[in-house]
């Protein structure tokens, strides 16, 4: 079965794009600044604690709701 995919993605010329587009990404990869790893370290610091933040906010806001719409009905 893998082969005749195989075969067929050759026959249309899909292989030589996809051979391509891997090459091509490499390329920009390679041209791309990677953040140190006490950077990185920092950042995932930074989206933990805001996840934590707004999950807490949503859980407050949450709960004032159901009591409003509780107080209401």
């Amino acid at each position: 079965m893998i082969g005749v995919v195989f075969a067929i993605l050759w026959w249309q010329g899909q292989l030589k794009r996809l051979t391509a587009y891997i090459t091509e990404t490499r390329e920009e990869l390679k041209k791309c600044t990677w953040p140190s790893w006490d950077e990185l370290k920092g950042s995932t610091v930074v989206v933990t604690a805001t996840i934590a933040v707004l999950g807490l906010f949503t859980v407050i806001v949450d709960r004032v709701l159901v009591l409003v719409f509780f107080q209401i009905l």
